[in-house]
């Protein structure tokens, strides 16, 4: 199980030593208060830090590098209170390398109409010294997320807090370390892309293992540890054995609970937090792992079928960025199979041959263990159960040969109208924004992958601030998109990042 890192964010107000040290001491007690009060929410996923008012260009530079070397910081929320030189700002921002959030806000929410005076302007300068700010950092191109509003404001906090679950994603983007077992899936084109490339801009190591070096791993594994893990998948899910004989079919179990431990032994020795695995080379190893696929990526880990590199590594990055989320519906990766193209009732079934994370489970989960042609191996047992409804967010990360391109759909997942017993894997149903044909449509333009990593509890802004924070393209498919107009922002977005 892959342990939660305890990230904090700093929070750092601005100001200068013109009004007197009376008036500093106000903007301190001031953001101190804010930092207190956003803490107590109950809505941020993280602790905000409070820091000394910086006034000088030595303190702000001392500041951004002590939270470049701290460990725990995963990003600084600025906010200048009163008016702050922007010039003050320039070292420190040269050097920062963290994600930025400038925080437009106020002490106060209303103006003061019956006792304001100049002491009081003088004091409460914020709406034109975050714009003295807001100027440098947009002149040093510096990329950056700009929340407005009140900070007593529960939409504000939102916000906030969506964009700590991003910078956690950017922090922990470059600890992602995946591992392939064997290679792509062969003549697949949308499964390769540049893994030096991908550690330059997003910190991904992804390293080759021979498949039988984890499959000794897996021979390794203890009688009594898979005695152990079988006994709890029989107390934790159904049983579905289609006619076969119980002992057969628990051998079968069995070998899948082998993998599960050996592959996670491997990984925590190795310290990866993402695998691929290809059924086109398998090696030793009994079973295309599918069930123990499934709970690994239960566990926290990522997953990409067919060396699908990039897949893995996005869906690390989602379960990171939803961790310890309250109510959290889950991720997984997911692959398109089949369309329904009844007017009304459209659809893509959402599937893979076995390895779909149980964390979208709605209702049972069932063990089955069905033939699979793929992989040339015995019948391999695999979780079964439908997915939740609601909306959630698909993304394909692709290489263009020239840079990398973040597509992101808003999907709305449903129940399809019938069950479909005789096909023995977990499924998705979903209705990808604005309509089946023009999301489709627009997704074949962009050059979208056929497997996706999915979350029902990101959004479409949350994907997309992490791309720009990585410095890469993210074309948006929601309910606004036609496709005229999506044509021209991949248009557009060839002139700019090409």
């Amino acid at each position: 199980m892959i342990k939660k890192k305890e990230y904090k964010f700093w929070f750092c107000t601005g100001s200068q030593d013109l009004y007197g040290e009376e008036v500093l001491r106000h903007v301190a007690a001031h953001s101190k208060e804010i930092v207190d009060e956003l803490n107590r929410s109950g809505i941020l996923p993280y602790e905000v830090v409070w820091k000394p008012v910086l006034i000088t260009n030595q303190l702000i530079r001392q500041t951004f590098n002590e939270a470049n070397a701290d460990e725990s910081c995963a990003g600084v929320i600025t906010w200048m209170h009163t008016f702050s030189p922007a010039k003050s700002w320039i070292l420190g921002l040269q050097e920062y390398r963290k994600p930025l959030m400038h925080l437009h806000t106020q002490y106060n929410e209303e103006i003061p109409y019956d006792s304001i005076d100049m002491d009081f302007m003088n004091e409460n300068q914020a709406a034109h010294g975050d714009r003295e700010y807001g100027h440098i950092v947009s002149r040093m191109r510096i990329e950056r997320k700009v929340v407005v509003g009140y900070w007593k404001d529960d939409e504000v906090r939102q916000r906030i807090a969506s964009w700590m679950r991003t910078a956690v994603g950017i922090m922990e983007s470059s600890h992602i370390r995946v591992m392939r077992v064997a290679d792509n899936m062969r003549n697949v084109a949308v499964t390769e892309g540049d893994k030096v490339e991908a550690q330059i801009k997003f910190g991904w190591e992804v390293d080759a293992y021979p498949v039988n070096e984890i499959a000794q791993s897996v021979n390794d594994v203890s009688d009594a540890e898979v005695n152990e893990l079988l006994d709890e998948y029989y107390e934790k899910y159904n049983i579905i054995l289609d006619g076969r004989d119980p002992g057969e079919f628990k051998k079968h179990v069995a070998v899948q609970a082998r993998i599960e431990l050996g592959f996670e032994k491997f990984l925590e020795e190795k310290n990866y937090q993402a695998i691929v695995t290809h059924f086109g080379d398998l090696g030793a190893l009994k079973q295309l792992p599918g069930l123990a696929i499934q709970r690994l990526m239960e566990k926290g880990y990522g997953f990409g079928a067919e060396g699908d590199w990039k897949v893995a590594a996005m869906v690390r990055l989602m379960k990171i960025m939803t961790e310890g989320m309250k109510d959290a519906k889950g991720t997984s990766m997911m692959e398109d199979y089949t369309y329904n193209l009844v007017r009304g009732k459209e659809g893509i079934l959402e599937a893979h041959m076995l390895e779909i994370c149980p964390s979208i489970a709605d209702g049972p989960i069932s063990i089955r263990v069905k033939p699979l042609s793929m992989g040339d191996r015995e019948d391999p047992a695999r979780l079964v159960f439908t997915s939740k409804e609601g909306r959630g967010v698909a993304a394909s990360l692709i290489d263009l040969g020239n840079r990398f391109r973040l597509i992101l759909n808003e999907v709305e997942c449903k129940k399809t109208e019938k069950p479909m017993p005789e096909l023995p894997v977990a499924t998705n149903f979903w209705t990808p924004y604005p309509d089946l044909y023009t999301g489709a449509e627009a997704w074949i333009l962009a050059g979208g992958a056929h497997h996706t990593a999915f979350s029902y509890d990101l959004t479409v802004d949350q994907m997309a601030d992490w791309a720009e924070m990585s410095g890469i393209e993210a074309v948006i498919i929601d309910k606004n998109t036609t496709i005229p107009a999506f044509k021209k922002d991949l248009k557009l977005g060839e002139v700019f990042y090409g």
